[in-house]
């Protein structure tokens, strides 16, 4: 994209909050799960969406707008995509238990396995790139390499499902958060993991009674966000004991029941969530007031991303099925 090729030398600059509609993206025809950034910054311009309409798509959300690809391959609901490092492959996981990893070019799939459950969550291993973790309608989240087509690790959680799965830096450890829902649910709603010994490391992190549908890490301080069932986000430690900053609450967005996605803008300066209420709320990181809020869908909002080189450009998805990209 010429739009980003200045940018790629340049340190990013301050995040300043989007104002205006760029693109209007509606190609789903059900609601939008997902949506990821390229990670590949020479490739940041396309967009990846995972939908309840069995389809992933990519799009050039920087220069048209447009639709690049479909890809078909699960037969229900898709929950979870994400890029792999190199930015030439898609995984995916859905309500068909199917787990895929999809050549975006040719649309082929390199790799292909049944899952025993419906999966809600997966995430690949920040320095291993062939690893990835795979969490949903299952007490067990698992670690299975790409190259082998194997599980390499069982993580056992006395669960009903996991929701989200975050790893810290480096990769040795990481955080599921879980739809317990028993009467002490308190104690296993945010669990910390040793990647390497499938050992849990903490299930004592956050103690209130809601379910944390996302999870999110400063892009360069040692703390994580969770995005609570209590309408507002609480701010915890990235480091053992992983202790919750009880001066800090974001709040003022609704969550009620969706899987409403939270994350940070690339400088550390802006939280944003989206609402149920279709609205986008930008937090100041340090003070947690709300900067401003975007009226940006009519359904639940569940994702905002910022983009990685490009400051100030925002990506959305809502429960309708659109994508909006802001600037």
């Amino acid at each position: 994209s010429e739009l980003i090729k200045p940018y790629l030398g340049s340190k990013y600059k301050l995040t300043e909050v989007p104002k205006s509609l760029i693109f209007y993206m509606s190609k789903h025809s059900g609601p939008v799960n997902e949506i990821q950034w390229c990670p590949v910054r020479e490739q940041s311009h396309m967009l990846l969406s995972a939908s309840m309409d069995k389809t992933i798509k990519v799009w050039d959300a920087v220069d048209t707008g447009c639709c690049l690809k479909t890809y078909s391959c699960h037969s229900c609901a898709v929950r979870a995509a994400r890029w792999s490092s190199c930015g030439r492959r898609i995984l995916s996981g859905g309500f068909d238990s199917m787990l895929h990893l999809t050549d975006v070019e040719t649309g082929k799939q390199i790799f292909s396995s049944k899952n025993e459950f419906r999966i809600s969550a997966l995430k690949f291993h920040p320095t291993e790139s062939n690893i990835f973790i795979c969490g949903g309608f299952s007490p067990e989240v698992k670690a299975w390499d790409i190259r082998t087509s194997k599980v390499l690790r069982v993580y056992k959680a006395a669960v009903q499902q996991t929701l989200d799965i975050l790893f810290l830096p480096e990769g040795r450890e990481f955080l599921t958060s879980t739809d317990a829902v028993s009467r002490d649910s308190a104690d296993r709603t945010v669990i910390a993991w040793d990647f390497q010994s499938a050992a849990k490391i903490s299930n004592q992190i956050f103690h209130e009674r809601y379910t944390c549908p996302s999870l999110t890490l400063h892009p360069n301080e040692s703390v994580f966000v969770a995005q609570t069932n209590g309408n507002y986000m609480a701010l915890f430690s990235a480091q053992r004991p992983y202790r919750i900053n009880k001066k800090k609450r974001y709040e003022g967005h609704k969550v009620e029941g969706f899987a409403v996605g939270c994350e940070f803008s690339p400088d550390g300066t802006l939280l944003v969530t989206g609402s149920s209420d279709g609205k986008v709320f930008f937090y100041n990181y340090h003070t947690a007031r709300i900067i401003r809020t975007l009226s940006a869908h009519k359904e639940a909002c569940v994702s905002a991303i910022f983009h990685p080189v490009l400051p100030s450009l925002l990506a959305t998805c809502d429960w309708a099925g659109e994508i909006k990209i802001w600037q």
